[in-house]
C-alpha cells in the first residue's frame, strides 16, 4: 500500500544524500496502537525539516478526499469515502460518516470501504473505469446483501483479480451464500473478510463462521478484531488459527479433500 516515490519513506530519515528537498512533512498513521512511534518519528524529521506534520485514520481523519499517490500508491483509488452502515466493530462510518462519492481517478484496486452503496450511476462510472484496467481488486470488502444481478453481471464483465466480501456476524452467512451464487466466480477470486473475537466471540464461534465461508465457496481471510483504544494481545490459538485462515495455501491445505472434488 505503500508509495513507491522518490519522495515517500518508511521509517527514520535517511542519510543526507538521500534526504529530498521539501518544504514540509507528513507522518500517515493507520493505527491507533502506533501513535507513539509517529511522535517518534515526527521528532526524528523535525531535526532535518522545518514543518513536519502527523495524520492520518488513527487521528479520526475524516478524508473528505483523495489524491492519487499521496500516502497510499499509485494504481489504488478510492471512488468514495464513508459507510451507511453502523457496524459496531467498524470505525469507517465514525471517523468518515455517511457514504461520500468522490471524482473518479484511474485505478486498478478500489479501496472504497462500501462502494456498492453509492448510486448506481457512480457505479456505472466506476465500472466504465474498470473496463479499462487487468488485475482489479476489490479490497474493500463489499457487501454481500448489495451484490444484485446487475452488478454481478457487470463485474463478471470485468478484468476481476480477486473481490473481498466479508462474513463479520451469522446473518451475514446467507447473503454471502447469495453474492457467490450470483458471482459465479472461481474460490481464487473470491476472498471473503471474517471478523474474529468481536464482543466476547468464541473462538469456536469464529471457526463456524470461517468454515460457512468457505463452504460458501469463497478463501475467507481471518481477522482478529481489535478495538480503537488498545491493542489486543490474543492467545496463541487464536493466532494460530487467524495465520491459517489468512493464508490461502495453509487454508486450502486443511480443505484439500474439498479442493479435488471442485470443477
Amino acid at each position: 500500500m505503500t508509495p513507491k516515490d522518490d519522495h515517500a519513506f518508511v521509517g527514520d530519515p535517511p542519510l543526507p544524500e538521500f534526504r529530498p528537498l521539501a518544504d514540509e512533512v507528513h507522518v500517515s498513521i493507520s493505527f491507533t496502537w502506533d501513535i507513539g512511534e509517529a511522535e517518534r518519528l515526527q521528532k526524528a524529521w523535525q531535526q532535518h525539516y522545518p514543518i513536519v506534520r502527523i495524520g492520518g485514520p488513527a487521528l479520526d481523519d475524516p478524508c473528505y478526499g483523495f489524491e492519487p499517490g499521496m500516502y497510499i500508491r499509485h494504481g489504488i483509488t478510492f471512488t468514495s469515502r464513508g459507510c451507511n452502515n453502523q457496524c459496531p466493530w467498524c470505525l469507517a462510518w465514525r471517523r468518515e460518516g455517511k457514504i461520500r462519492e468522490l471524482p473518479l481517478y484511474s485505478g486498478s484496486i478500489i479501496q472504497d470501504n462500501n462502494v456498492f452503496q453509492c448510486n448506481r450511476d457512480h457505479i456505472n462510472k466506476v465500472f466504465d473505469m474498470l473496463r479499462k484496467q487487468h488485475g482489479i481488486i476489490f479490497s474493500g470488502g463489499a457487501d454481500s446483501r448489495l451484490i444484485s444481478d446487475s452488478i454481478a453481471d457487470d463485474l463478471r464483465g470485468l478484468w476481476i483479480k480477486q473481490i473481498f466480501l466479508a462474513c463479520d456476524t451469522h446473518a451475514a452467512i446467507k447473503p454471502l451464500f447469495q453474492a457467490v451464487r450470483r458471482l459465479q466466480m472461481p474460490r481464487d477470486k473470491l476472498r471473503c473478510y471474517v471478523l474474529l473475537g468481536f464482543d466476547g466471540e468464541s473462538l469456536d464461534t469464529g471457526i463456524e463462521r470461517l468454515e460457512a465461508a468457505w463452504q460458501a465457496g469463497t478463501l475467507p481471510f481471518a481477522q482478529l478484531y481489535q478495538p480503537p483504544d488498545k491493542y489486543i494481545r490474543y492467545p496463541s490459538e487464536w493466532r494460530q488459527i487467524a495465520r491459517t485462515w489468512s493464508r490461502p495455501a495453509a487454508t486450502k491445505a486443511i480443505h484439500r479433500s474439498d479442493e479435488l472434488n471442485e470443477p
